[in-house]
């Protein structure tokens, strides 16, 4: 049928007529009768104060707030670890808080319900002793970890922060489709659609009555900082690393919460205790808040196949040594299967049915239940017991649930039979649709709500809003991102203006210890100052060539040919297209950069983006000579534009001094290489001479020191020995000393570290050498020593 909205002012404009409702299913924007929930009022208001133009151009808004912001999740395909962008729906989902705050506390029994389940599952067992839960559900299930039986977490508490799938059902009642406990997705991405939907809908009308954010994480830091025997150690987020789906969830909740953000090869168990690899020696560490599966955390007593666990974190756990949110085994909540018996289990274990029931589910290893699933079958999702999957998650769908789509009825009620302790049976509910704008107007969608809980010691705190999956059709199957579907804000709407919060207390002034940096992200940070740096002495080299083709115009030119054999000496070879020759650095760069995201600004991260993107605009067959020079051009100042905002705008930590050693080690090396190339053999030509100098970017300071043509004496003085110019040998060894005397053990019992030591000596060799003793030998030496520095701060910090 078809509703249309009562007159908001003097005339409808046409996006907001005629939005169609399908019989028997239930709208966010109507009621059952037809009538306009009051709730949209004022937004609806606002929006239709807009014309057709000043709507695309607010959305367009939002999209380049998230692009610059650099939101993505990856989608898994045949293209591995594509990121995508963050597919945003631009209306959001509007609910009225007396409505919000009965879910919510629905949910608080629900969140109190599933605590008790899995501290029965690994504790006594009466579950199942009592014939509550199948024993084979539990025992076959690939969540339930048997080395955790009988772990008590420190805390007390398995469950710290919960995610609730809802949905609306046809009568206007809302269901749960699904409890997340393993590691709960989303939240951070909550806030990023409530900052791209701040840019679409700026005014205070109706936004200054929609409830904030910051106020629950808030809540949840406070609650993990509070968490026993955390005094003195530091709380964390454990990921699986860039690979994962929202791994920049995790890089954003950290930079958020200003928490470090760890991999499993950042940790060590010793006697017990959880420790953090960092540059200044190993760290206590008390919660970790982790983002990865429980069976991957330790490969010693769970998966041994596991590459990203930590070895011992079972027995640290054992031992009351540290706190996990949530609990290793908790994912066991989340089985499909376990729908069909929480709804008795509630009025078990706490005398009352539940105040918020969820999906109705069926499962076919009981007789009676079979049967009624064989005899509903056309009207079911019939699927794997043990999955997690979500019922509508046609995408994530088993081999079981997609061979029970294809089969006729008689042959469905045989297989069922064949295979029914493995299957359940889930109503198929339709979900209730919300306002998407789809091609100029306003157009019914199927949507679900999560929402979020977290543990505090004043009991279960909700995200309020901020995250409702939505279908790109009417298609209730595909609302995941990896269907096709998209993600829209949520607004709890208030009567009056919302109580302001924010993610800090109103405390004295106190400075906290960030905590020293873990090796690995030392590391990244080294590695990405060598590879841009790399990167920008290739610019350089493959600019000068070609502004000297559009001199000549002649590649054959023996000045030219000369030019091309420093280059291929250098490993650059001049006939590639210039994506292939700069392209490994630079992904390479970003590569390290991606692994310690948390620690770079949004302007950094945009800016090394914006690098990647320039590169593959010129990926095509880019004339040579003027053309390519002038790309180069483009891309060099892009290049030296993201040093110089990445290395003036970090505080001088660790993280600095790591990434400015590696960039002053790569610097080193490659001036030393270019002078060897210049000057060594018959490379004396003033063509080679002249090239060097252009690429120490010293041309100006030649011609006003020493009025000559280049000599090799003079690029050996700018290149090699110049303690004033910062692409020098001696200036950047200079740099990594004076770094490294600021690094943690520099000095032990009065003697210089072996690092410092080499520094020095190096640096001394320097600053006494006469340009007609530096010969390429004695540079092919330097580039020897200054590896052997790179291995010494390796063995030293990051290994």
């Amino acid at each position: 049928m078809t509703r249309q909205m009562e007159p908001l002012s003097d005339g409808l404009p046409a996006f907001l007529t005629n939005y169609t409702v399908s019989p028997g299913i239930s709208d966010e924007l109507f009621d059952a009768n037809g009538e306009m929930r009051p709730v949209w009022s004022a937004f609806l208001q606002q929006l239709a104060k807009l014309s057709p133009d000043q709507v695309v151009e607010r959305f367009a808004r939002g999209d380049q707030y998230l692009r610059d912001a650099g939101v993505f999740y990856r989608q898994y395909s045949s293209d591995p670890l594509q990121e995508r962008q963050w597919p945003l729906s631009h209306i959001p989902v509007i609910l009225h808080e007396s409505e919000w705050d009965a879910i919510c506390a629905g949910l608080a029994q629900r969140a109190d319900l599933l605590e008790r389940v899995v501290a029965d599952l690994y504790g006594s067992g009466q579950l199942v002793k009592d014939g509550h839960l199948p024993a084979s559900l539990i025992a076959q299930n690939a969540e339930w970890h048997r080395p955790l039986v009988g772990i008590t977490p420190a805390s007390g508490h398995f469950l710290h922060l919960i995610a609730f799938e809802i949905g609306r059902s046809p009568d206007g009642s809302w269901l749960v489709l699904g409890d997340r406990t393993q590691a709960p997705s989303g939240a951070g991405f909550a806030l990023e659609n409530r900052m791209a939907t701040a840019r679409i809908f700026p005014g205070p009308v109706p936004r200054a009555n929609v409830r904030r954010l910051a106020g629950f994480f808030n809540a949840f830091r406070n609650a993990m900082d509070a968490l026993p025997g955390l005094h003195g150690r530091r709380a964390a987020i454990l990921s699986p690393g860039p690979g994962n789906d929202t791994y920049f969830e995790h890089t954003y909740v950290a930079r958020y919460l200003g928490l470090p953000l760890l991999e499993g090869e950042d940790l060590v168990v010793e006697n017990g205790a959880v420790q953090v690899r960092t540059v200044s020696g190993p760290q206590t560490v008390g919660v970790l808040w982790r983002r990865l599966d429980a069976a991957y955390a330790d490969p010693l007593e769970l998966d041994e196949t596991s590459q990203i666990g930590t070895p011992g974190l079972v027995d640290a756990l054992r031992q009351s040594n540290v706190d996990i949110v949530n609990a290793l085994g908790t994912g066991i909540l989340e089985t499909r299967a376990l729908l069909a018996f929480l709804p008795k289990i509630a009025e078990v274990l706490n005398g009352e049915p539940l105040q918020l029931p969820n999906i109705a589910t069926w499962w076919c290893g009981q007789p009676s239940e079979r049967s009624f699933v064989k005899a509903n079958a056309e009207n079911m999702y019939i699927g794997e017991a043990l999955s997690r999957a979500l019922p509508f998650d046609i995408g994530n769908a088993s081999s079981l649930a997609r061979e029970a789509r294809s089969l006729t009825d008689d042959a469905l009620s045989d297989w069922i039979d064949a295979n029914a302790p493995n299957l359940v049976g889930q109503e198929a509910v339709t979900l209730s649709t919300t306002p998407c704008w789809v091609e100029g107007r306003l157009m019914p969608r199927p949507m679900s709500i999560r929402v979020f809980a977290a543990r505090t010691p004043q009991g279960w705190t909700f995200l309020p809003g901020g995250y409702a999956r939505v279908g790109r059709t009417g298609d209730t199957t595909a609302l995941s991102m990896q269907q096709g579907g998209s993600v829209a804000d949520v607004w709890v709407m208030c009567d009056g203006p919302a109580v302001p919060e924010t993610l800090f207390d109103h405390e004295s002034f106190r400075r906290e210890d960030t905590g020293a940096l873990p090796s690995r992200a030392a590391d990244n940070l080294y590695w990405l100052g060598r590879y841009v740096e790399r990167t920008e002495g290739v610019i350089r080299l493959l600019r000068g060539y070609h502004l000297r083709l559009a001199e000549t115009g002649d590649p054959n030119d023996g000045s030219l040919l000369r030019v091309a054999d420093l280059l291929r000496t250098l490993l650059i070879d001049v006939t590639q297209p210039i994506h292939a020759a700069i392209e490994p650095s630079l992904a390479a760069a970003r590569v390290c950069a991606g692994k310690v995201r948390d620690r770079f600004s949004v302007d950094g991260w945009a800016a090394l983006t914006d690098l990647v993107n320039s590169l593959e605009a010129i990926s095509g067959n880019l004339p040579p000579g003027d053309d390519a020079a002038r790309e180069l051009g483009i891309l060099l100042r892009k290049i030296t534009g993201f040093n110089g905002l990445v290395h003036e705008n970090m505080h001088r930590t660790s993280a600095w001094r790591f990434l400015t050693f590696g960039r002053a080690v790569e610097r080193a090396d490659a001036a030393a290489a270019v002078a060897v190339a210049a000057t060594g053999g018959t490379g004396s030509a003033s063509g080679l001479l002249d090239m060097a100098i252009e690429y120490g970017d010293s041309r100006v300071t030649h011609q006003r020191r020493y009025r000559i043509d280049p000599t090799r004496e003079t690029v050996i003085d700018l290149l090699a020995l110049d303690a004033h110019n910062p692409r020098s040998v001696l200036f950047q060894v200079t740099s990594m000393r004076r770094i490294a005397e600021d690094l943690p053990k520099a000095r032990v019992e009065g003697r210089v570290s072996e690092l410092l030591g080499s520094l020095l000596r190096l640096e001394t060799e320097l600053v006494i050498a006469h340009p007609k003793s530096v010969t390429p030998s004695v540079l092919i030496d330097l580039r020897s020593a200054l590896a052997e520095v790179s291995s010494e701060l390796s063995a030293a910090y990051l290994i």
